[in-house]
């Protein structure tokens, strides 16, 4: 065959993308062998490829080509999430552009809108991945609006309903008014941000007396329905029982006391709004309190906001600060570092408010999920760091607000055939809604008309915390064989910042439908940042584009520049110039590969001992770095594992092996070593693979023809087998001899072609194993073993062995002799300054023992050159 002068990745990445896909290599189905089994974190639907997604996908599929190679039936399974708020908000959007408001339209109409949109925009995101060369078995994808894991979903919270985990209740919840829903506790980032503390009068009803708060939101005072102070706060015992005046809103509200109020904070009088702060609602309860919501569900003021009736609520804090400063009623301003929370999703701030949801207690269902990971270790985390953060979060648990008041994603089961709180049923459809309303109520006339379901969404994690499970349509038909053969899966890759939202509420969903972990391990990634360490963003202008470095870089450039600087857990400093070493390695691989296949080939010829023992170091080379290997993967330290292959084909295989077995110029190769060569070219190939798959499959029919069922991908990765390490230390202290001679011709002048002799005192009783490479590498005529120092020669030192390099002619002796000289006077004027310092007792005892060590090493390493210079100018005079 052909071999192209040039890697061409753009044209191979195709070509061998077509040719997997054809032959159906990614997919799986249950049979005979173990499983290996990962299920992708579901990217958003509409969403596109960032390098979050690259490192992540990268990784999984390093680890699922790697199963495949060692005879696992591998099976990753792709698929995209809903995500509810954020494709929900796109679409109105949408609409909103073209003149369409969501309120006017029923939920159907908009439910259609939704989808022609998800299958306008929608999987994007699994195509691009293919661009990267993941292996998903892609006809097992999933979208968590399927008809089937709508299903599981909904079959789920009928489930935890009956068994009373699941309840309907009155609540403080933070409501985003962006998107227009409530988010779960998890869903909030609370950020410092400054702001002010207005202190506001009310007056004292039925005199000119007055009371003075502090508060941070003064346009919640039209929510104002009572005036708290301690009861043991002898500064307002003139207070007790009286009333006060909210000012603008005029309104009279009684003078509460609890010792709830904190006597040594701000003024001591505390205004309480029930429906806009958590705290304010319990004291509101304990006292029985008016409850006065002031807000719109997008945080403009309602009609209790008097003349502020629809402005935005921080538009109304600015306004109305110049009122109540023009009315008397602002003592003062202060400048305040406040705790804001913000919604996850949208950025909005957050406003507490009232409402009817639905709750999951989280209390006993996440006992099992702890045990998992901090007692039995049943299921691990790498790195092992992020345990805290998981305890943190396990161990502070609240009951989960897991209804939206969204239309896109899974309608709550919950049927309403009454208008009283109580008045509904929870059921999978409304036909066994019906039974059970009519069984509720005693009345058989009613019909299904006369039911209403609920009109909110379930929160997206609702379903994703599902996924591994209904995937393999585990929660309708927990008894089919393919949820008996995959699950549980093996491996899960995903990013810290869902530990809790996905990754723990996926183990808790595990544990109670099928009493078992729904995988072994989750490696964390970290957050891919840019060089400054700044995460990235298209606002920073930042976040190169995934397919324009695939297209610049090639895919295996991009894995490889993405894999190296990608140690577990920590961020990535991400910069171009890793792609562009992965692209030059894919450039040194086929090269070499084009030198092995250059090579005229002899059957004649007989294999040099250079050539026997070059064989015999790579193979023990190959088995120590693939042990190295297996276990960077066992502790999923993929980068490392990279690194190790990246250094065996790079310095072991191209810089060293193929140099000692190079035929000479315009020779041939003998047959033996030439088939060994392609044998480890093999190895290095099964290796890479699953790093650098397209130019791997390449090189591999490149090598021989191979029928589909001999491809690369479905081949077998190397077998561990013992080896002698004696032989690899032998090739270090052989590769320090090589490198002394090579030193000694460079500083001399002598070029290569001109062969030279070799003498050497083996005081160290070193191995001659290598002698024979020894002299092809360095060019040797001539290389033996004496016992005296030999004169009028070059030397150089390995450990206590002498090698001496005999002058020839064209060395002028003199110049050597007065080089030898300055470079003697400069190395003592050197360890003069070393060993002051090592003399001064104050630098010894203040400086770190590092920088001792340091200055030591300079020490010795002066006195060895010292050495060797002297003997070299003793030879020579």
């Amino acid at each position: 065959m052909t071999i192209p002068a040039q890697f061409d990745a753009k044209n191979i990445e195709q070509k061998w993308y077509d040719y997997w896909m054809k032959n159906n290599y990614f997919h799986s189905t249950p049979d005979h062998r173990t499983p290996y089994t990962i299920v992708i974190p579901p990217p958003n639907v509409t969403g596109v490829l960032h390098m979050g997604h690259m490192l992540n996908n990268t990784i999984q599929d390093v680890l699922i080509r790697r199963a495949r190679l060692k005879g696992f039936n591998a099976c990753w399974v792709p698929g995209t999430d809903h995500a509810s708020i954020a494709t929900e908000a796109k679409v109105v959007a949408k609409l909103k552009s073209e003149g369409i408001n969501k309120a006017d339209l029923t939920r159907e109409q908009f439910l259609k809108h939704a989808y022609d949109w998800t299958d306008k925009y929608g999987g994007t995101i699994l195509e691009q991945l293919k661009q990267l060369g993941c292996s998903c078995d892609w006809e097992r994808t999933k979208f968590t609006m399927d008809e089937d894991m709508s299903a599981s979903v909904i079959k789920s919270f009928v489930d935890l309903y009956n068994k009373g985990m699941i309840y309907r209740g009155y609540r403080m919840v933070n409501w985003d008014p962006e998107a227009k829903t409530t988010l779960s506790d998890e869903e909030v980032n609370y950020e410092e941000q400054n702001g002010k503390l207005y202190f506001l009068k009310y007056k004292i009803e039925g005199s000119e007396d007055f009371l003075t708060i502090a508060t941070t939101r003064p346009e919640t005072i039209f929510g104002d329905t009572a005036i708290c102070i301690n009861p043991d706060d002898d500064r307002f015992l003139h207070l007790k029982g009286k009333k006060a005046v909210v000012p603008i809103a005029g309104r009279v509200i009684p003078i509460i006391e609890d010792e709830y109020v904190d006597i040594e904070f701000g003024t001591g009088c505390l205004k309480v709004t029930p429906a806009h702060d958590v705290n304010d609602k319990m004291l509101g309860d304990k006292h029985n309190l008016e409850v006065i919501d002031i807000f719109n569900d997008d945080a403009s003021l309602n009609s209790f906001g008097l003349h502020y009736q629809g402005q935005d609520r921080f538009a109304v804090r600015t306004a109305i600060e110049k009122e109540l400063k023009e009315n008397g009623s602002l003592v003062k301003t202060e400048i305040h570092l406040n705790k804001v929370g913000t919604s996850e999703r949208t950025k909005a701030v957050i406003e507490p408010r009232l409402s009817d949801q639905w709750f999951l207690k989280m209390e006993d269902l996440v006992k099992p999920a702890i045990k998992a990971v901090l007692e039995t270790d049943e299921i691990k985390l790498y790195p092992k760091k992020f345990e805290n953060t998981y305890r943190h979060w396990l161990e502070n648990i609240r009951d989960w607000n897991i209804s939206r008041q969204l239309w896109w994603g899974q309608q709550i089961p919950a049927y309403f055939y009454g208008d009283g709180k109580e008045d509904f049923v929870v059921a999978e459809n409304i036909e066994d809604a019906l039974a059970l309303a009519k069984e509720k109520t005693g009345n058989s006339n009613l019909t299904s008309a006369n039911l209403k379901q609920d009109v909110d969404a379930l929160d997206t994690w609702f379903s994703s915390w599902l996924w591994p499970m209904a995937v393999f349509g585990g929660i309708l038909d927990p008894k089919n064989e393919d949820f008996k053969y995959y699950y549980p899966t093996n491996d899960l890759v995903t990013g810290p910042d869902i530990l809790f939202f996905w990754v723990a509420r996926m183990i808790i969903a595990g544990y109670e439908y099928t009493g078992e972990k729904p995988f072994n391990n989750v490696y964390l990634t970290g957050l891919v940042r840019d060089k400054q360490r700044r995460k990235m963003s298209k606002s920073l202008g930042n976040s190169p584009d995934p397919l324009e470095l695939i297209e610049k870089f090639g895919a295996d450039g991009v894995r490889v520049g993405l894999l190296l600087s990608a140690s577990a857990g920590n961020d990535i400093m991400f910069d171009e110039e890793l792609c562009n070493q992965g692209k030059g390695f894919s450039n040194k691989i086929w090269n070499a590969f084009k030198l092995i296949k250059g090579w005229e080939v002899s059957e004649t010829i007989p294999q040099p001992e250079s050539s026997k023992v070059a064989i015999e170091w790579y193979e023990a080379k190959l088995q120590q770095t693939l042990a190295e290997i297996e276990d960077n993967f066992e502790k999923y330290r993929i980068s490392d594992a990279l690194m190790a292959t990246y250094k065996l084909v790079w310095d072991d295989f191209c810089s060293w092996f193929l140099e000692m077995i190079k035929p000479a110029y315009q020779q041939p190769i003998d047959k033996a070593t030439f088939d060994k060569a392609i044998e480890m070219m093999e190895h290095n190939m099964k290796l890479l693979h699953p790093f650098m798959p397209f130019l791997t499959e390449e090189i591999w029919h490149l090598i021989a023809e191979r029928t589909p069922e001999e491809a690369l991908i479905v081949s077998e990765w190397p077998v561990l087998k013992s080896f002698d390490s004696t032989i690899i230390a032998d090739f270090d202290n052989a590769v320090e001899v090589i490198s002394g001679v090579r030193t000694i011709r460079k500083d001399k002048n002598i070029a290569f072609k001109d062969a030279i002799e070799l003498k050497a005192i083996n005081n160290e009783k070193m191995s001659v194993h290598f002698d024979s490479v020894i002299s092809k590498l360095g060019n040797i005529s001539y290389f033996e073993y004496v016992s005296d120092q030999v004169e009028g020669a070059l030397s150089f030192r390995v450990k206590s062995n002498e090698y001496f390099i005999p002058i020839s002619g064209n060395i002028d002796i003199a110049a050597e002799i007065a080089k030898l000289t300055e470079e003697l006077i400069y190395t003592k004027g050197f360890l003069k300054s070393v060993e002051g310092k090592l003399s001064n007792e104050k630098f010894v005892n203040g400086a770190p023992e590092k920088v001792l060590e340091m200055e030591r090493k300079k020490q010795a390493d002066a006195l060895a050159k010292i050495a060797t210079i002297e003997q070299s100018l003793a030879n020579l005079k």
